[in-house]
């Protein structure tokens, strides 16, 4: 049984966005109030996340995470990775952090963070990983746990979601082919990006959505990376198909 915490289900700006007095940014509603995108995955003594961005470390507060098994990414985007350097309160307890990245991935990380990545000259203060390349052909292990990337397109960029046991997660999706969608069948909880209502061109929208999740046919299917153009959350909630739940901050849910 794996244990899901939805860290952050905003898009690259978060909502409320600086400066904003859209309706939704003006929200009340916590349900409203979205951090970066990122989900941790626990099972057992286990303890991975998906994505770094930065929020990071206001994230890694409130769950009150005390050990970090790993961090898988899906693309190099900021909104993904600019939470990187808060990973030292966790190196500092542990050793390398490890990590799970794709070449391009690691290429961009490398220039952006050397003082991380190289281990020449190392500052003192600085933290250190141990780097794991992965691909789309082929999967790997967390433990005891297969995983099997999920390569979609995000614009021209391939990005990578993943799927372990029963459970997928996927973000900043605009295309997916036939072959990877082999990789989704008979899933418990599929977690995919929804952007908004009219259409975009790196992300899926809402209808493109649900499309996707009527052709798949998870037991149930969550929705991340929310821009406040979809809307208020309770609104937009009241409008989803059955089984098809419009995920939000420090939302915890389980799949087999």
């Amino acid at each position: 049984m794996l244990k899901i915490t939805f860290l952050g289900t905003g898009t690259s700006q978060g909502i409320p966005i600086i400066g904003s007095k859209h309706p939704v940014c003006l929200s009340e509603n916590p349900k409203d109030k979205r951090l970066r995108v990122s989900i941790a995955i626990e099972w057992e003594d286990h303890f991975y996340v998906v994505d770094c961005g930065p929020d990071f470390r206001q994230q890694m507060l409130q769950c009150n995470a005390r050990d970090l098994s790993g961090i898988l990414f899906t693309h190099e985007h900021a909104d993904h990775t600019a939470g990187l350097d808060d990973i030292r309160p966790f190196f500092f307890r542990q050793g390398k952090i490890k990590m799970y990245m794709s070449d391009r991935v690691h290429a961009s990380l490398q220039q952006r963070f050397d003082y991380i990545f190289n281990d020449e000259n190392k500052y003192p203060g600085a933290p250190s990983v141990q780097v794991n390349k992965i691909d789309a052909t082929s999967s790997f292990h967390l433990a005891d746990k297969e995983v099997t990337p999920i390569e979609v397109t995000h614009y021209k960029m391939p990005v990578f979601g993943y799927r372990i046991d029963d459970f997928a997660y996927l973000t900043d999706v605009k295309t997916i082919t036939s072959i990877e969608k082999e990789k989704l069948k008979k899933l418990d909880v599929l977690v995919l990006n929804a952007l908004r209502i009219d259409p975009h061109p790196s992300h899926l929208n809402l209808d493109e959505a649900l499309a996707l999740i009527e052709e798949l046919q998870p037991k149930r299917a969550y929705l991340t990376h929310i821009s406040h153009l979809l809307g208020f959350h309770d609104e937009v909630q009241a409008s989803l198909p059955e089984g098809v739940f419009l995920a939000y901050d420090n939302l915890q849910i389980s799949s087999n």
